[in-house]
């Protein structure tokens, strides 16, 4: 008898700053394009009563030791509107945090493994396959399917629920899940 292995949606900084036409560091149009997807998809996890990680961007006004501090202009900081989930995305989260199937997760890095207890998480749950969604394609979401590739979970990348401002990126992207980490691209 074949088992269905346990999985997890992470969805990965799917916020305000990074999508809203006003965010601080918004990868615009092509995020905004896949709200009802990511939530359709989140809707989904919750409903079966899968584990739905929310991996959230997090820095802290003023902090210049940030590497990205020399990268980018100041995003998802601590307490601002841009750090909440962007459009009806935060609904879902707010109706299903207390389900004990929702974990949000502040993380200071690309991905949401670096300096989080994210794979503690998954291993006590039994996880073995990892569904990710969000922005950006090329960065924080490919960050984290690296890093989730080394510790050997199975990869499924919805291609129409990630999105990042570089249209390239997001191609290449893709590839490289399906090409270099064995990931299914859906």
């Amino acid at each position: 008898m074949n088992e269905m292995k346990k999985k997890a949606l992470i969805n990965i900084d799917y916020t305000n700053d990074f999508v809203a036409a006003d965010g601080a560091l918004t990868c615009g149009e092509p995020g905004q394009k896949i709200e009802q997807r990511i939530v359709q998809i989140t809707e989904e996890f919750v409903n079966n009563q899968d584990f739905v990680v929310f991996a959230v961007d997090l820095h802290k006004a003023g902090d210049t030791l940030h590497p990205e501090t020399k990268l980018f202009p100041p995003h998802n900081i601590e307490g601002t509107a841009g750090r909440q989930l962007y459009g009806t995305l935060q609904g879902v989260y707010e109706a299903a945090k207390d389900s004990g199937h929702v974990y949000w997760m502040d993380k200071t890095r690309y991905s949401a493994f670096a300096g989080t207890d994210l794979e503690l998480q998954l291993r006590a749950r039994g996880i073995a396959e990892l569904h990710l969604v969000g922005v950006c394609t090329d960065i924080c979401v490919l960050h984290t399917a690296v890093d989730a590739y080394n510790k050997g979970f199975d990869l499924v990348i919805h291609e129409d629920a990630v999105a990042s401002f570089d249209a390239e990126g997001h191609v290449w992207a893709l590839r490289h899940f399906k090409g270099s980490l064995g990931a299914k691209v859906v």
